[in-house]
């Protein structure tokens, strides 16, 4: 009977252990053609279109899945959550707004500037004043930025099951 409480405390002491440790996220490992660093789903450059490319080649259709390349605008600055992607060619062009399927990984908060490459799906969609203003909070923006948030807008969106950092140049 001891030995049988014992044995329960111990599976009771365990469980809560587990279930108080913290998840860690960890940096992918180097993919096998040394291209880069990868996040999430593991991904290559091959087939990737340059972001420049991708509303002509979602056309009127609601969403594509769809590689893409483009160049880091921003990241999140409190965990790595979102970024935004920018058309180097073109600075009035819409910039491309990404998350992480299932808030699965994150990325690096000191790439600005740099490329990567994602895999996922792109689509529209109309982003709420509380939504926006959370992610203007989240890049560190002014209170006197963040007030001026009063419309909903609809973005450019791209969801990524897999990012592919490039390695600098």
């Amino acid at each position: 009977m001891l030995l049988k409480k014992i044995s329960y405390l111990v599976f009771l002491a365990l469980i809560f252990a587990a279930c108080g440790s913290t998840p860690t996220v960890e940096e992918a490992p180097v993919n096998s053609k040394s291209e880069g660093k990868y996040f999430g789903d593991n991904t290559t450059s091959e087939g990737a279109i340059p972001y420049q490319q991708l509303a002509a080649k979602m056309g009127d259709a609601d969403s594509i899945q769809v590689k893409v390349l483009g160049t880091v605008n921003e990241v999140c600055q409190k965990k790595g959550c979102w970024m935004s992607i920018v058309n180097e060619n073109d600075s009035e062009a819409e910039e491309l707004f990404v998350k992480f399927k299932d808030y699965g990984f994150f990325m690096p908060m000191d790439i600005s500037g740099r490329q990567v490459v994602m895999d996922g799906y792109a689509f529209r969609e109309i982003t709420s004043v509380d939504e926006l203003k959370h992610y203007a909070e989240d890049a560190k923006e002014s209170q006197e930025v963040i007030d001026a948030i009063t419309e909903p807008k609809e973005e450019f969106k791209f969801m990524a099951s897999g990012v592919l950092l490039l390695d600098e140049k």
